[in-house]
């Protein structure tokens, strides 16, 4: 399946660090016109997890997502595998 590519970089800064222990969240940088959808359909692609739920955040960096993964996929694990541990 080709899919438009609205991920940029994941996001290793202490909050996202305390996201993904805490809550079981990744953040990641998209593409300013990255929507929820696009944005949940990549990562359920791209990593193999089931998302449940996209928030999205409009920085002076970018825009930033806040992608919550479903309980049996581990955040903390993913981010192992992206090697931002």
């Amino acid at each position: 399946m080709a899919y438009e590519t609205v991920i940029l970089s994941p996001v290793s800064s202490e909050a996202a660090i305390a996201e993904r222990e805490n809550n079981n969240i990744l953040v990641f940088y998209v593409t300013r016109k990255a929507t929820k959808d696009k944005i949940k359909n990549e990562v359920e692609a791209r990593f193999k997890v089931k998302v449940i739920k996209v928030n999205v955040e409009n920085t002076f960096k970018g825009k930033k997502a806040y992608v919550k993964l479903s309980p049996e996929f581990k955040a903390s694990e993913l981010a192992t595998n992206l090697g931002l541990l």
